[in-house]
């Protein structure tokens, strides 16, 4: 079965649906699927680079110690 096909089977069978908590948590799917395929995949260069950031970050303690950082989350409730 191709694309085209398969989307209007699914669009005939989401017309028919009555329940709007399946309707919701179908809208909520597919609106993530679009934000994750909207992130396009960093390249090798740009993870390279974030390493080094990130190492960098750490050899001059511009970082935040865990326990630290958990502190500040516990006072954010």
């Amino acid at each position: 079965m191709d694309i085209q096909t398969r989307k209007i089977n699914f669009v005939q069978e989401f017309l028919k649906l009555q329940n709007e908590e399946l309707i919701t948590h179908l809208e909520d799917i597919l609106s993530k699927a679009k934000t994750v395929k909207q992130r396009s995949p960093m390249s090798i260069d740009e993870f390279n680079a974030r390493i080094d950031q990130s190492l960098e970050d750490s050899d001059n303690d511009r970082v935040i110690h865990v326990d630290d950082l958990l502190s500040e989350i516990e006072k954010w409730e």
